[in-house]
């Protein structure tokens, strides 16, 4: 994540086609760790596209991953009632614990710290 951050970045600064070097050295100025393999892979998809077309392309692919939510829903069906609204907040808790464990085991083969 960090090396498409210092990609888009680069992109940003008015470099419309980054070099290897060019996302080593903005990843240098700020500490991270840097890995070659992950700068080529990235550089080898998105050579001779237009990162406004990728990231419109992303978009569509984000619409239709589910964003969970059911938290929010306990919490307000149980906050009708004087007598319901003490059970309500363990249930939620109960379901954010479960939540955020799914959500760690399943990073889709990248993290925002690698």
């Amino acid at each position: 994540m960090k090396i498409v951050a210092a990609y888009l970045l680069a992109v940003l600064g008015g470099n419309t086609s980054p070099s290897a070097k060019d996302l080593k050295d903005i990843l240098g100025s700020v500490g991270a760790e840097i890995d070659e393999e992950r700068i080529e892979l990235l550089l080898s998809n998105v050579k001779g596209k237009d990162v406004t077309e990728l990231i419109a392309s992303g978009r569509e692919k984000l619409a239709s991953v589910p964003s969970g939510g059911g938290a929010a829903v306990a919490v307000a069906a149980g906050g009708g009632g004087g007598g319901a609204a003490a059970p309500a907040p363990a249930e939620a808790k109960k379901e954010e614990k479960v939540e955020e464990k799914e959500e760690s085991d399943d990073d889709m083969g990248f993290s925002l710290f690698d």
